[in-house]
């Protein structure tokens, strides 16, 4: 496939970064397992990450505004564009070396991502988008799964962990879809979640309480390998209302009837 420059940038800025957080992981068993030791590492395996990303994205184009997971927002002379990263997306798969996390990148212009990179360093799996040039995975085409009946789909998911979302209303959420599908997926990163549909893998994907490091890239890619995307009211407010919605057009539209018919 070609890539233009600019997603050129972003895919090496995401190798870079993702050969420190491959030599950490391979660290991480080798720690006590203890709350105070691997956390801290991952903390500085994601800070080390971020710095990358940082200094590489803003080295190809320095004007280009950051939103960041872990040092919030760097302003730049051109409001229209901002970098929206995620270092380290599944930081809990990656303490308990679980080998599914990853590094986000979208670049947004005037709020709306036109480019994105989800790379898992673990798997060296490469998903990469550019609005309106589709979705690959390695140099493959990607295109959303085409069930059409949620009875024979196996969905995607985010559950809420302790001290955050509501709970309640997620396991109504859940006992719905759970109800009327062939299978409900966690593994603890939204960006993979996302590009797991936009693979096919997946064949569709709700959470809440998500952030636009979270959802920015893998947004597009679902949308480039022709799937649907949304917040939870079925509209384009992903990071207002911090909920997400993707499958097919069959399945998107089946997902968000049932968690309605969840929320009342």
């Amino acid at each position: 496939m070609a890539r233009s420059a600019l997603l050129n940038v972003m895919v090496a800025a995401a190798r870079k970064a993702g050969r420190g957080l491959a030599r950490d992981y391979g660290e991480v068993e080798n720690l006590q397992v203890s709350m105070k030791g691997p956390g801290d590492f991952v903390s500085a395996a994601d800070k080390k990450a971020e710095g990358v990303l940082l200094e590489e994205l803003r080295r190809a184009r320095p004007s280009y505004g950051l939103m960041m997971e872990e040092s919030g927002v760097h302003s730049g002379d051109d409001p229209d564009h901002v970098w929206v990263v995620d270092p380290l997306d599944g930081t809990t798969n990656f303490l308990h070396g679980i080998p599914q996390f990853a590094i986000s990148i979208a670049l947004e212009r005037a709020g709306v991502p036109v480019a994105g990179v989800i790379y898992n360093p673990a798997t060296d799996e490469l998903f990469t988008a550019e609005r309106g040039g589709g979705a690959f995975l390695n140099d493959r085409r990607l295109r959303v799964a085409a069930r059409k009946d949620m009875v024979d789909c196996v969905i995607g998911t985010g559950v809420p962990h302790l001290g955050r979302g509501d709970h309640g209303a997620y396991l109504g959420e859940l006992r719905q879809v759970m109800a009327n599908c062939a299978g409900i997926r966690r593994i603890g990163s939204a960006a993979l979640d996302l590009a797991w549909v936009a693979a096919g893998r997946y064949d569709g994907f709700w959470e809440h309480g998500l952030n636009p490091w979270d959802v920015s890239a893998g947004w597009l890619m679902v949308k480039e390998a022709g799937g649907f995307v949304t917040d939870i009211d079925g509209k384009e407010k992903i990071h207002e209302t911090r909920t997400i919605v993707a499958g097919n057009e069959h399945i998107h539209r089946q997902l968000l009837a049932t968690l309605a018919k969840a929320r009342g």
